[in-house]
């Protein structure tokens, strides 16, 4: 708190340095009596000061941003019309008084008629109120970078939570996976678990970014699928069709979850063969994957089968996150098909 009150306190006194030797150069040449220039540029930059206290640090936050706009606007006014007042009352009880030479060459100032006026208030608003604008202007700028970085922080960190709910989710379903063929002493048992092995570098080593290489999530599926086939064998039937025209980047493990879903409702209740068909599309600007599986016959439990696995909920919160409005995530179900097409917009910083 100490550091970030000295960094405020300095970078206070220096703008306000700053607009005094502004001032000051701006008048250091017409006026031979410099004693008197270095006052009057003070005792500007002074009134100056005090009001931009007023609207910045007390106007701003207390009526302003609690949405009073117009007692923000009347205060603003009066504040305003406070400081020009205090200007001429000094300077016709001081500074004319002190410095009679320099008011010599000058119209007489009329302290009543300059008070009244509304044309002298309109035309002396700029000198009294620009540093105030200026700092407005900044602190606007301040709070929208601080704002952007706050958001910044809670999307990683949201991120972060989701990867961490996600991945137990799949690994617990491959290591079911892999205790069947233990316990069926298969043959296939060391390949399952190679296999496992490459997926969990991958997931646990390879895809911390928010963005990852478009052929290691391939790399990814087609591992994933191997497994797979080695647990279901003749009973399923995996087609994928590979259209990649550029060497784009998306987000991690989501395609994944899609996949693994279709093999958990689609072909683990399956009797007969089931089918799985994959595509995906990728250009320049946009990557099309489609997703189609049958269902087996027996699956009757639409209420069940309309609820979102933790999966797929945490796949369309980080489709939220890194995307936005950027994707377009439809799915279709019949009693025989289940059908998912998922298209995202690339844009350059992916």
């Amino acid at each position: 708190m100490n550091k970030i009150l000295s960094k405020n306190t300095i970078r206070n006194i220096t703008f306000w340095v700053i607009m005094f030797l502004y001032l000051l150069s701006s008048y250091w040449y017409r006026e031979h009596d410099k004693v008197y220039i270095v006052t009057y540029i003070g005792f500007k930059v002074l009134l100056q000061f005090l009001l931009s206290i007023i609207i910045v640090y007390t106007l701003i936050p207390f009526l302003l941003n609690k949405r009073k706009t117009f007692l923000f606007i009347m205060f603003s006014l009066i504040a305003i019309y406070l400081m020009q007042s205090l200007y001429g009352i000094v300077r016709v009880y001081y500074f004319e008084r002190n410095y009679p030479e320099v008011y010599s060459r000058m119209p007489p100032y009329i302290l009543k008629e300059r008070m009244v006026s509304v044309l002298v208030f309109i035309r002396n608003i700029t000198w009294v109120l620009f540093p105030t604008v200026i700092l407005i202007a900044i602190k606007y700028y301040r709070d929208q970078k601080d704002m952007i970085t706050l958001r910044e922080q809670k999307k990683t960190t949201e991120l972060n939570l989701l990867k961490h709910q996600l991945n137990p989710h799949f690994l617990f379903n491959t290591l079911n996976n892999l205790y069947a063929l233990a316990l069926k002493k298969s043959d296939k048992t060391p390949e399952v678990i190679a296999k496992l092995s490459e997926i969990l570098d991958y997931i646990l080593y390879q895809c911390k970014e928010s963005y990852v290489p478009l052929y290691k999530e391939i790399e990814l599926l087609e591992n994933y699928i191997a497994l797979e086939k080695v647990r279901y064998g003749n009973r399923v039937e995996v087609i994928f069709e590979k259209e990649i025209k550029y060497d784009v980047k998306i987000a991690p493990l989501i395609l994944l979850t899609f996949v693994e879903n279709a093999f958990k409702h689609g072909i683990s209740q399956e009797l007969k063969k089931g089918l799985i068909k994959l595509n995906i599309l990728a250009s320049e600007k946009e990557l099309s994957f489609k997703l189609k599986n049958t269902r087996p016959s027996s699956h009757i439990d639409t209420k069940k089968s309309s609820r979102k696995s933790i999966g797929m909920q945490n796949i369309e919160k980080q489709l939220d996150l890194l995307y936005a409005d950027a994707y377009s995530l439809k799915i279709e179900e019949t009693n025989k098909e289940y059908i998912l097409e998922l298209i995202l917009k690339l844009d350059e910083k992916i």
